[in-house]
């Protein structure tokens, strides 16, 4: 079975999280900070930005992967996952501002709920229920 959703959704978040370290890299290099955040507000939040990339993206890939190996991903499926890295990418351009804003808010919100309806939906195939 090939996991085409999946596949595509781990090649999305691999580019996006070469973004954000690159994005990092740029202010370390400008700021010439080697190690942590040197006390710089802007590499922190993207330091911040990449790590809570890395703390959900791997979670959400699972998930969708084995919604998609238990064959009842559908049409939908696609869609949510493209939402999880279209939020993620809004996260990251959020977290170089301080404080909440749009972008932010909506790349937080979009992974907890697609995080929370993959979550039950894995439950209910486990059920036999979906």
């Amino acid at each position: 079975m090939m996991l085409t959703t999946t596949l595509s959704m781990a090649a999305a978040a691999a580019i996006i999280n070469l973004w954000l370290g690159l994005r990092c890299g740029q202010v370390r290099a400008k700021a010439k900070v080697i190690h942590g955040d040197g006390g710089n507000a802007l590499l922190m939040q993207r330091m911040r930005a990449q790590a809570n990339f890395i703390e959900n993206t791997p979670l959400a890939v699972i998930l969708v992967g084995l919604v998609e190996l238990a064959g009842r991903g559908g049409v939908w499926l696609a869609p949510v996952a493209g939402l999880f890295i279209l939020g993620r990418v809004a996260h990251g351009i959020g977290m170089d501002k301080p404080g909440a804003n749009l972008p932010r808010g909506f790349g937080a919100l979009s992974a907890m709920l697609v995080q929370l309806g993959l979550a039950v939906i894995c439950v209910m195939i486990a059920l036999g229920r979906f």
